[in-house]
């Protein structure tokens, strides 16, 4: 099966910039497709994950955390359908965190920020690594998208759901 490559906290705000496509193209031998700027790749030749590690580490310019997730699980979590049938508010966007390795120990969701008054991230279901929420757009989102980290105790990577419908289709293909 496919791997899934998330690479954390690139192509933000000017830091840690790199072209996406190119490092697909220096992957081609992978069978690498680029998913969008945020460093979302699909990998549908094998290669075990320790070495497809080294070898985006080794093509970088600068270091940065790799999440590395099995095809399946993506294509598991899709089939879920997270969100039901019901389409969003305008103001939400759907998400979903990819935690840089299973945790010991995961939170209860449903969970949100803030505590009180309108929320602007909540998590709706918690599967395996993936977080997955929604989030309102507000200028103190980000805070709380970074209290995930803390909340479960490690790093994540955060993506758009429709980033994960285009990683399902090139799945499927």
């Amino acid at each position: 099966m496919a791997l899934v490559v998330f690479l954390r906290g690139v192509n933000v705000g000017g830091h840690k910039t790199f072209r996406p496509k190119q490092l697909a193209e220096q992957l081609k031998h992978l069978g690498c497709v680029n998913i969008g700027a945020a460093g979302t790749f699909v990998i549908r030749k094998r290669v075990t994950q320790a070495r497809l590690r080294k070898e985006i580490s080794a093509r970088l310019p600068f270091e940065c955390k790799i999440a590395i997730c099995e095809g399946r699980d993506i294509i598991n979590l899709i089939g879920k359908a997270p969100f039901g049938d019901k389409p969003c508010e305008s103001d939400v966007t759907r998400f979903v965190s990819v935690l840089l390795s299973r945790p010991a120990r995961l939170p209860v969701a449903p969970l949100r920020w803030p505590d009180t008054g309108q929320w602007l991230v909540r998590v709706r279901a918690v599967e395996g690594r993936f977080i997955v929420g929604e989030y309102r757009r507000n200028m103190k989102t980000i805070s709380y998208l970074g209290a995930l980290d803390k909340r479960f105790g490690q790093a994540a990577t955060t993506r758009n759901w429709n980033t994960f419908d285009a990683i399902a289709k090139q799945l499927s293909i």
